[in-house]
């Protein structure tokens, strides 16, 4: 059985433990897929962050059994070749919760607190202390997703003390939710919350899923803030929202274009704060993400168990 790894900078620590545990299994960790693709034919296992396969690179991997992808969002993974080879696809959903959840919280602190005044005001060697300072203690959040990233969201905003609401495809009532709906009763709740976060996945259903009238529907102190998928919401609908007062501000890690030009519109807009796509990121990331994988290969090797996150081909998550 061979496994190729196209993650780059394996942790020497974390070789040598798959090496040590799978002794039957042959590893091949290479840098990136441009080193990884001469032995995709030989494959049965290829590790991914799921933005380096083509349907090429697929079919060329006649061998190949599991794909372990390494991240959430698979939005560029082409599931069809996949589906057409009978490959069985899992990724490290739920690893991505605690750090993104401390993000969300932090961003939420630092609008309220006027983190970016502060910091302004200190470059100017300026002493105002009435700046406006407000908490998010007693509030209402609302997340835009009930999983993994979301319940970990809604647990640390209990801490301090929030309603917390959730709106799902299913509406199923999750860990640390006061109530949740279903995605059809979305425009019915919205109004309600003084914080708006998305931890959603991009599927047909979600892009462009926030329109005007949400925004429109918000409080007009609202703080909205975007961490699962840019295509959730236009770029046209978030100038809307910011430039018309519809909210109180946009925290944004994820956009539509990525990487955020130069020159885009959003990078100015005084209610806007922006962060480049790393909610996600912490020094526990590839320890984690291995772990989980361990734990899947040690069940596809003995046949004993069920394997952690495989994912519906069809539904994309």
């Amino acid at each position: 059985m061979k496994v190729v790894s196209a993650i780059k900078r394996v942790p020497d620590e974390i070789r040598s433990r798959l090496t040590d545990r799978f002794t039957d299994v042959e590893f091949m960790f290479c840098h990136g897929i441009e080193e990884a693709e001469p032995y995709l034919e030989e494959a049965d296992i290829f590790l991914t962050y799921g933005e380096d396969l083509t349907p090429e690179r697929v079919k060329s991997a006649e061998r190949l059994k599991w794909i372990m992808v390494l991240s959430a969002g698979m939005d560029r993974m082409p599931f069809k070749e996949i589906e057409e080879q009978g490959i069985v696809v899992t990724n490290v959903r739920g690893i991505h919760a605690k750090p993104m959840a401390e993000y969300a919280i932090s961003m939420l602190l630092q609008v309220e607190r006027q983190a970016k005044v502060l910091i302004e005001q200190e470059k100017k060697h300026n002493w105002n202390r009435r700046t406006v300072m407000t908490e998010i203690g007693g509030k209402t959040l609302l997340l835009l997703g009930t999983g993994a990233i979301a319940q970990e969201v809604a647990r640390l905003g209990k801490a301090f003390h929030m309603r917390t609401l959730g709106v799902s495809k299913s509406g199923n009532l999750k860990s640390h939710f006061d109530e949740t709906y279903s995605i059809e009763k979305l425009d019915q709740v919205i109004h309600e919350a003084d914080y708006i976060v998305a931890a959603l996945p991009s599927t047909n259903e979600t892009i462009h899923l926030l329109k005007n009238r949400h925004f429109q529907s918000m409080k007009n102190h609202a703080v909205f803030l975007n961490m699962g998928r840019g295509d959730l919401v236009s770029t046209e609908v978030l100038l809307n929202a910011v430039r018309n007062e519809w909210i109180g501000h946009a925290v944004l890690d994820v956009f539509e274009e990525e990487p955020l030009s130069e020159g885009h519109a959003l990078w100015d807009e005084e209610r806007v704060t922006i962060t480049p796509h790393l909610s996600g990121i912490s020094p526990h990331y590839v320890p984690r993400a291995f772990e989980m994988f361990e734990k899947n290969l040690e069940v596809y090797v003995t046949g004993q168990g069920d394997m952690l996150n495989i994912i519906n081909l069809k539904r994309g998550y």
